[in-house]
């Protein structure tokens, strides 16, 4: 995918009935861009059953459907804005993507750049994958792998929104609070879901443990350059390659970067 298609703009979608609606050290050549969309999706046969059906999120009126292994198996900078809206759903707890960020294969900010490592192995999975792993010795971070197999590519989930299960994700985060510091920055997200680096490598696409299900596009969106990467070099320090629902309050620090696409 080229850089200038994070420019596009993103058509405003028909939402459902009564819808509801830290820094990443994720140190990660352009790939063919998929036309796929989320609309039409349609489960694709693995050696495992999928059904494209499952527990609709709580407020939702219309089947949700697990997004299949073909969404993701695109260019992490087209995955990332296609992402927000979407729901992670872990059992009771049920959140809204509200903020992600890209790191691509040649990226100086990315894990990949070290190639495949114990630790890093998953990033170079098939895209529709987890990467987890813990940052400072206490997050863990969640990241969705991108594109095809041996590419090497994730998006980071920074911020979401609480769906269900607010009690649960509350215990987890050991904060009693409805506000968007429950949410807001990639840490917190891993504590709300009760992950660990055990997660990594997961196939988010297969019904039961940790799911991504379809969710209505955002009518805006803004975007930054990534957090934390002052390591990398200037052109990926200033890419913006970070990308959020505008008007959102569930979005992490810093929000003054963020602009118009």
């Amino acid at each position: 995918m080229k850089r200038g298609a994070q420019q596009r703009r993103f058509k405003r979608s028909i939402k459902p009935k009564r819808a509801i609606v830290e820094s990443q050290i994720l140190e990660q050549e352009d790939r063919p861009e998929s036309n796929f969309r989320s609309k039409s999706a349609k489960i694709i046969n693995t050696e495992e059953p999928i059904s494209p059906i499952s527990r609709s999120p709580p407020g939702i009126n219309v089947p949700a459907m697990i997004l299949p292994p073909q969404f993701f198996q695109v260019d992490a900078l087209d995955l990332a804005p296609r992402l927000l809206g979407k729901f992670l759903r872990r059992d009771e707890v049920v959140l809204q993507i509200t903020e992600v960020e890209a790191y691509r294969p040649n990226d100086t900010a990315c894990h990949g750049r070290f190639g495949i490592t114990a630790r890093t192995a998953p990033v170079f999975g098939p895209g529709g994958h987890t990467y987890v792993y813990l940052c400072y010795g206490m997050h863990m971070m969640l990241n969705v792998v991108a594109d095809k197999e041996g590419v090497g590519a994730a998006v980071l989930v920074r911020s979401c929104a609480p769906v269900s299960g607010l009690e649960t994700i509350q215990d987890r985060r050991n904060q009693k609070t409805e506000k968007p510091v429950l949410l807001t920055g990639p840490g917190k997200v891993g504590q709300a879901l009760g992950l660990s680096t055990e997660w990594s490598n997961h196939p988010l696409y297969i019904p039961g443990g940790l799911e991504v299900l379809d969710g209505p596009e955002p009518e805006k969106i803004v975007v930054a350059p990534r957090v934390g990467i002052e390591y990398a070099s200037p052109e990926h320090v200033s890419a913006l390659w970070r990308f959020a629902v505008a008007g959102s309050p569930w979005i992490s620090a810093p929000k003054n970067t963020f602009r118009p696409p």
